[in-house]
């Protein structure tokens, strides 16, 4: 879906509660990226891996100049063939610390995954999930969006709303040097400009 399509999709789904809620979710998401500086591990179930959702974010974090929106992508099976941007595992999980950001999408809930996100919580990484809602992964996780059986929207499109806000909601540019410098050439352009002429 494309950011045309979002833009519709925002206009359909105005004044109900999905346009806040994806939107908060988002922040939630971004914040907790950039706060710690990065380290968004994305991980689904066996039979749906968030594919869509990885490659909008990779999108979303290189036009938002947000970098730390970039996930790695933890598969269940990958293959020795795959490549290295494909071939993480889920041992990975194991290996997640505090101060990264697991976001879990997942309609179902495995016991193997829910085993391995636990694992992941209980050595300080945030966990954020996208699901069903109502199970052990929302009691799990730190922030959950759920899209229930027979809501509005099915799973896909709120993962398509998500990745759109988390991209559009970039935190401000951080002051340092270059916004001193940018005020520095700002005021030396006013005081070097002529007066206004007098009527």
């Amino acid at each position: 879906m494309d950011a045309v399509r979002v833009t519709l999709l925002r206009e359909v789904l105005a004044g109900t509660e999905w346009l806040g809620a994806t939107r908060r979710f988002a922040g939630v998401l971004r914040g907790s990226v950039v706060s710690h500086g990065g380290g968004l591990l994305l991980v689904g179930t066996p039979e749906d891996e968030p594919w869509h959702l990885a490659a909008h974010l990779m999108d979303e974090a290189a036009w938002s100049g947000t970098p730390e929106l970039a996930p790695t992508l933890v598969r269940h099976a990958p293959r020795p063939a795959d490549r290295e941007h494909l071939a993480v595992g889920l041992g990975r999980l194991a290996a997640a610390r505090r101060g990264e950001t697991l976001l879990v999408v997942a309609p179902e809930e495995p016991a193997p995954l829910l085993e391995r996100v636990h694992e992941a919580r209980r050595a300080g990484a945030t966990v954020l999930a996208l699901g069903s809602g109502g199970g052990e992964l929302e009691a799990m996780a730190h922030e959950t969006l759920a899209v229930p059986p027979g809501a509005e929207l099915d799973l896909d499109t709120v993962q398509h709303l998500v990745s759109a806000a988390a991209g559009e909601n970039a935190l401000p540019a951080p002051r340092g040097r270059g916004r001193f410098r940018d005020r520095l050439s700002r005021l030396t352009e006013l005081l070097t400009a002529p007066p206004p002429p007098r009527w």
